[in-house]
């Protein structure tokens, strides 16, 4: 099993075969800054100083020609060779509260939301635990590398991690899982991983916003929020935009949860789909700017969804001076 040392100080953390750099420093607890774990966000980059390195991903989105030139690898595609030595700063916000670890999951069903949106229940081997808003790397039988999708419950499920998936046209993981993929099917999850978790120490109220499957882990903090004592009374509000009105309504069970505390608003981009709207229409975060304004400043934000709806929440969120340290997200570009 090859090691691998900190150039820093010495420090050495083991790397099991088929690991990954940044995995193996998360497993052993070492605070590797990282957030998509797919190779697109760069985060994780690294100075490889002595050893050699293979990438799973032969060419990674974040992985630059500078990056080359230099040495450096992306510690979510980078597997050791043998024993090395990296370099990188240490993030200690990075340090996993739980954690992540390779397991095995059984399918237990899919549940249809809408015509393209669908929830996963799987039972996962050894402790469940996660903190809500974080994801599992999913490997899907007969598809290469893993899918990064976030949980949409709560770990207190008997060893149940529950998925909300939305079907990707010509996606290759989730036209096997909208497939015939049996109830019974024997599936390979590494995690916990995620660094956009409920913080239950924030002394504000809450804004979500969603888009697509990033509905998931806004449902996972939802639920996490109103089950936390010490957020008890803070207010929810749940923002979800979908193209259609069918794709808006997939967000509806939300509104059921905490009638009075949690307040959901769906938005529409593009209402003319033959049915009838009476809610808010445009793009989600121009929704949450119009609804919320100022407001924003005085909230703990979090989101997730599609990258250009990632890229406009965080210029929207800049633009009301809400502070960086309350804006939470995990980078999946």
């Amino acid at each position: 099993m090859p090691l691998i040392r900190l150039a820093a100080d010495d420090r050495t953390f083991p790397c099991e075969a088929g690991d990954t750099v940044l995995r193996a420093a998360l497993r052993s607890g070492v605070g590797m800054s990282y957030s998509c774990n797919t190779g697109a966000c760069g985060n994780c980059r690294f100075e490889l100083v002595d050893g050699e390195v293979e990438h799973l991903r032969a060419d990674p989105p974040a992985w630059t020609d500078k990056d080359r030139a230099r040495n450096r690898y992306l510690g979510c595609q980078a597997a050791p060779r043998g024993d090395c030595t990296v370099k990188f700063r240490e993030d200690p916000a990075a340090v996993p509260k739980i954690a992540p670890r390779r397991r095995r999951g059984a399918l237990l069903g899919r549940t249809d939301l809408s015509r393209d949106f669908a929830e996963f229940a799987i039972r996962v081997d050894g402790d469940p635990a996660f903190l809500p808003g974080q994801y599992a790397l999913v490997s899907v039988p007969g598809v290469e590398g893993p899918r990064v999708y976030s949980m949409c419950n709560l770990p207190g499920e008997d060893g149940v991690w529950r998925f909300q998936i939305r079907h990707v046209p010509g996606g290759a993981a989730t036209g096997v899982l909208f497939g015939d993929l049996a109830a019974g099917t024997d599936l390979l999850l590494d995690g916990p991983y995620g660094l956009a978790h409920l913080r239950p120490e924030a002394p504000r109220d809450l804004v979500l916003i969603a888009g697509g499957s990033g509905l998931s882990p806004m449902a996972s903090i939802a639920r996490g929020a109103l089950a936390e004592p010490a957020l008890a009374g803070r207010s929810i509000h749940v923002f979800f935009g979908g193209r259609s009105p069918a794709d808006a309504r997939v967000a509806g069970f939300l509104a059921d949860l905490a009638p009075g505390r949690l307040r959901l608003v769906t938005a529409v981009s593009d209402p003319d789909h033959g049915e009838e709207w009476s809610g808010p229409t445009g793009f989600v975060h121009e929704v949450v700017d119009a609804e919320m304004g100022d407001g924003l400043r005085d909230h703990e934000v979090y989101f997730a969804g599609p990258p250009a709806m990632a890229v406009a929440v965080q210029k929207a969120m800049h633009a009301r001076g809400v502070p960086q340290a309350q804006i939470h997200f995990d980078e999946f570009y």
